[in-house]
């Protein structure tokens, strides 16, 4: 039998612990699966107590990650620490740099420097494994890579964000405000103290960069992604969506367009009939659009200690068994450039919501802007009739919502920047994208 396969395993946190954790538990069967003992000889995290806590017996600690990711010690490094910097990316560079095999959940470092690190893990013919950083459990990595290889992949888009699925989850099923279900993901544990990243779409983000390189072969570019979060979304959008049939959630979408690849990461309603829209709280999904499979949803816990340390632990025993392959399905030599695309013609519509001011045929000039631009509406629903105060007052000003038939962002905007520049509205337009299967 091989020698052991030496693990220096950097980041102790809920998901690091996990990861011990899972090795111990099934040292057997990878042992019997991969045909090699697998065991972790060394560890490294901020505060060295963590390690005291886990009882980690002979296994050495580390100050410093980077010496621990260079150390004749380890074969393996799994890199837990997170953030898109270093010490992640000094840590991850020296142990690629050495010639040792790398596992990382760290989606912010692929985002920022995956091209980078793929490249040195080519030039040093490392492995470099990373099923963990996009959708926890779901292992939509291998997916992508290796399971639809067959396959020309036309679309693939998910709820890559625990998180906002979680708000949006408990706005429609407890009709409780934004800020309310902000409040209580925090206390729970499902949202940072600052959400920002995760609310304002920049995390699902990074993630649809990683799935597009897979998926499409272009190199990863989450600078070229359109981003919107869900901060705008109120519970009178929840309930209309309702009464049409559909949820919101946040999507990340990637497909391709006849001038390449369009990314984009915004609020989405979906039919209720859809796969992706059963998938509630803090669950992701995946659906991949294939011309041979058609279409394959991946639903599944997308975080939490164990769901990601399952991931890890799969890419671990990967590289026991000495499988090997291009970090991202293909050399990066043969990775497209990609850029920013505008947001191409939506076919499934729009959803606008105004608040519309109480003056003499609003509605009909406002429709009158939309058809300046060559915008159809497949509905108009106005929440309640417009009544003056007993005193001859205006009343206050009357939701309307909208769906439009298929059109662009830059046509959808150009309207409403209009009507507003009319005083027809009060406040901001809501719009959002719909999605239909």
């Amino acid at each position: 039998m091989p020698s052991p396969l030496r693990i220096g395993l950097a980041g102790l946190g809920t998901v690091g612990a996990s990861v011990l954790s899972r090795l111990r538990l099934q040292a057997g069967a990878l042992e019997g699966t991969t045909r090699r003992r697998i065991v972790v000889t060394g560890v490294s995290a901020r505060d060295r107590r963590k390690a005291e806590a886990l009882d980690l017996g002979e296994v050495r600690w580390h100050d410093d990650p980077v010496a621990l990711a260079q150390s004749p010690d380890i074969d393996l490094f799994v890199e837990l620490m997170g953030g898109n910097g270093d010490p992640a990316r000094a840590a991850v560079r020296a142990a690629l740099g050495a010639g040792k095999a790398v596992v990382t959940a760290n989606k912010a470092l692929l985002a920022a420097h995956g091209m980078e690190l793929a490249t040195l893990a080519e030039e040093m013919r490392a492995p470099l494994g990373f099923e963990a950083s996009v959708a926890g459990g779901i292992p939509v990595v291998k997916t992508l890579r290796e399971g639809l290889a067959g396959n020309v992949i036309d679309r693939v888009y998910g709820i890559l964000n625990g998180t906002c699925n979680y708000i949006l989850s408990r706005m429609e099923l407890e009709g409780l405000s934004f800020e309310a279900c902000l409040a209580e993901a925090q206390a729970l544990g499902y949202a940072e103290a600052d959400p920002t990243f995760d609310i304002d779409g920049f995390d699902t983000a990074h993630k649809l960069a990683i799935l597009s390189t897979l998926a499409f072969g272009t190199a990863i570019a989450a600078d070229a992604i359109h981003v919107e979060g869900i901060r705008s979304i109120s519970l009178a959008d929840i309930r209309a969506a309702d009464e049409l049939g559909f949820r919101i959630k946040l999507l990340g979408v990637a497909r391709r367009v006849v001038d390449g690849i369009e990314g984009r990461v915004h609020p989405t309603m979906v039919p209720k009939s859809s796969a992706i829209a059963q998938v509630m709280g803090v669950t992701n999904a995946v659906t991949v659009d294939a011309d041979a499979v058609r279409e394959l949803t991946l639903i599944g816990p997308g975080a939490g200690g164990e769901a990601t340390a399952s991931a890890v632990v799969a890419d671990i025993a990967d590289i026991a068994r000495g499988v090997r392959s291009a970090p991202f399905g293909r050399p990066v030599a043969m990775l497209v450039p990609t850029a920013p695309l505008p947001l191409q013609r939506h076919e499934g519509g729009y959803y606008v919501r105004l608040n519309v001011a109480d003056k003499p045929g609003a509605v009909a000039a406002i429709a009158a802007r939309m058809a300046e631009r060559g915008i159809s509406f497949e509905s108009i629903m106005q929440r309640q009739p417009f009544r003056r105060a007993a005193d001859g007052a205006a009343a206050p000003a009357v939701p309307v919502v909208l769906i439009t038939y298929a059109t662009t962002e830059a046509i959808i905007r150009e309207a409403l920047d209009a009507i507003m520049q009319d005083g027809w509205v009060v406040g901001r337009p809501q719009s959002i994208r719909i999605e239909r299967e």
